[in-house]
């Protein structure tokens, strides 16, 4: 049992991105789902899939992204609000992540966004995590 399933999803893709590997596969969520939906949107991973085995169990296959010339497009993956100490923010107070080069990662109660969009949206939320 896991008691932080969105730093195991972090620790996945940033261990998979060390050694090159184009594509992850973890115990798939809704939560998990929306984390690598903002993460697609970004840019920062080329796409991900959710497949259901037969007993009735969800495996989340995360496609990782890369450059032209091989170099790696996620950086820096960094867990913010764990479950021993949440991080909360207010629509005014929501961080610039490398002055806007990287995304913040927030629970609204709009869903899960990117940083900029709940900026737009003018909601705040739980700080997840940082992406560059």
């Amino acid at each position: 049992m896991l008691t932080d399933s969105i730093a195991d999803l972090l620790t996945r893709i940033r261990n998979a991105n060390a050694v090159s590997n184009t594509k992850v596969e973890l115990p798939g969520s809704n939560l998990k789902e929306a984390i690598t939906r903002v993460l697609q949107k970004e840019g920062f991973i080329k796409g991900h899939r959710v497949i259901t085995t037969r007993g009735k169990k969800r495996v989340l296959q995360i496609y990782l992204k890369y450059s032209d010339g091989g170099e790696k497009i996620i950086t820096h993956l960094e867990r913010i609000s764990k479950p021993g100490r949440r991080r909360y923010v207010r629509k005014n107070e929501i961080p610039w992540v490398l002055n806007g080069l990287g995304i913040c990662i927030l629970s609204t109660p709009k869903g899960i966004l990117a940083g900029e969009e709940a900026r737009r949206m003018g909601v705040g939320g739980e700080i997840l995590c940082d992406v560059w």
